[in-house]
């Protein structure tokens, strides 16, 4: 068996002090490895740790000694990781904090892929599991609607792992509150109006539909056609169909209308002038009419 990641136990842990709230119950380590951790299933290992700094960089940091498949999940994460070195943090028990070790076995220029992947089979979880409305702003970002607008619930951050593997890192606010929103750009499942947010329920439908997104696109050889995958996206994307401000590597700003996907999960812009340009990284903004 695998050794337990970190250290610590995540039901004591549950008891006194930052761990009382009610509302916030712990996740059940047992009751989630007897779901996910299954003979001939993607999922090899799965711990909950009480607080950790980050599970991605704890799970890369032991992914040559583990299996694929290995999942860490944390109640709390005190150094979470986003996109551009930016910080994730949020209230002990208020979110799913979790990363996968995967070795796709598949060309790595498809691997940009992945990201995106995740993306989809977490939207198209937590619609079914949360009953609340889940859209995708490329390139990793999960949105809900609160209040009639468009706000960050998730965040997905992968991280190579050696030279066959990656870290796969997703984190999503579940029942943080107004008053806990560490910007105002943030929401939550909460906030969204959503019929459940129960932890344990969420975390195994967002675990079961990766599995089948990632058996689908790797049997397919990490082909997006193939495998359906930029269909899929493309169906849940709130960047296409968009004004966008690209704030581009260099200090260099594109701006125009997001239309499509290319082969390699870039975002396509068209702009002004009719030319068209693929962004393959830095930060997208939607830009309103009135802007």
């Amino acid at each position: 068996m695998t050794p337990p990641i970190g250290s610590g136990d995540a039901a004591a842990g549950a008891a006194g002090g930052r761990w009382s709230d009610l509302e916030r119950p712990p996740l059940d380590e047992a009751a989630l490895r007897r779901a996910l951790v299954l003979d001939g299933g993607l999922w090899s290992s799965l711990d909950v740790v009480p607080t950790t700094g980050s599970t991605n960089s704890d799970l890369a940091a032991r992914a040559a000694e583990l299996p694929e498949g290995a999942v860490l999940v944390a109640e709390e994460q005190t150094e979470g990781k986003g996109r551009l070195d930016r910080s994730w943090v949020a209230p002990a028990r208020s979110g799913l904090f979790v990363s996968v070790l995967l070795r796709p076995g598949v060309p790595v220029e498809r691997w940009g892929w992945l990201p995106l992947l995740t993306g989809v089979a977490a939207a198209q979880a937590l619609s079914r599991a949360a009953g609340a409305d889940l859209s995708l702003k490329w390139p990793n970002d999960l949105l809900v609607r609160v209040k009639g607008e468009e706000r960050k619930t998730g965040g997905i951050l992968a991280e190579r792992a050696g030279n066959d593997a990656l870290v796969m890192g997703l984190g999503i606010n579940v029942t943080l509150r107004e008053d806990e929103l560490p910007v105002p750009q943030a929401g939550s499942l909460l906030l969204a109006n959503a019929v459940s947010t129960d932890r344990d329920t969420l975390l195994r439908a967002v675990l079961r539909s990766l599995e089948q997104w990632y058996g689908k696109w790797r049997s397919a050889g990490g082909d997006p056609e193939a495998s359906g995958l930029r269909a899929a996206y493309e169906a849940d994307c709130a960047t296409l169909g968009h004004r966008v401000r690209a704030e581009l590597p260099g200090d260099r700003v594109l701006e125009g209308d997001a239309v499509r996907l290319d082969a390699d999960g870039r975002l396509v812009v068209e702009t002004e002038g009719g030319g068209t340009e693929a962004v393959g990284a830095g930060d997208i903004v939607h830009v309103r009419a009135q802007d």
